[in-house]
Order: C-alpha cells, then sequence, then structure tokens
C-alpha cells in the first residue's frame, strides 16, 4: 500500500494598507519593505501594490490589513484579505 503525501504549499502572508476600495470585492493593498544596498548599506523602501479579493467588500480606505496568496481569481488578483492588523505605532 503506497501513502500518499499530502502537501500543502506554504502561502506567502503581507503586511499592508488599503489604498483604493473603488472596485466590487476587490481592494487595492500598498505593502512597503525596506531594503539594504549591498555596497553603501542605505536602506531605502520599495512600495508595490497588489489587487486583493474582498468577498464582503468590508475594507475600508486606511486599514492595516494582512493578504495571502491564493489561485489566481481574474488577470491580476492573486491575493485574498487574511484579516485585520494593528498597526504598530499606535499599539
Amino acid at each position: 500500500m503506497i501513502k500518499e503525501k499530502q502537501t500543502k504549499t506554504k502561502c506567502r502572508i503581507l503586511k499592508g494598507v488599503v489604498v483604493s476600495d473603488k472596485m466590487d470585492k476587490t481592494v487595492v493593498v500598498e505593502v512597503v519593505r525596506l531594503k539594504e544596498h549591498p555596497k553603501y548599506k542605505k536602506r531605502y523602501r520599495l512600495t508595490k501594490r497588489y489587487k486583493a479579493h474582498d468577498e464582503k467588500n468590508k475594507h475600508k480606505i486606511g486599514e492595516h490589513v494582512m493578504i495571502e496568496e491564493c489561485r489566481p481569481m481574474s488577470r491580476e488578483k492573486r491575493w485574498r484579505i487574511k484579516g485585520f492588523v494593528q498597526p504598530s505605532h499606535l499599539s
């Protein structure tokens, strides 16, 4: 008897801020990360915007959220909202 392994893929999880909620069931989340230059050691910001699925349209502009990677839902939408995050500077 052969045992089958069920491997669950690791979903990437990112934290960001909702910057647009104009689309139906979709929000745009802006994720900022810091990167260090290899030679000069200066840290700089990289900003990327992701379209994420919001089934109930409950997330509004300015909210801090966690998004997780999922199957493609449309041409540009490959993320879904996992939940709220408390901003670190407020807690």
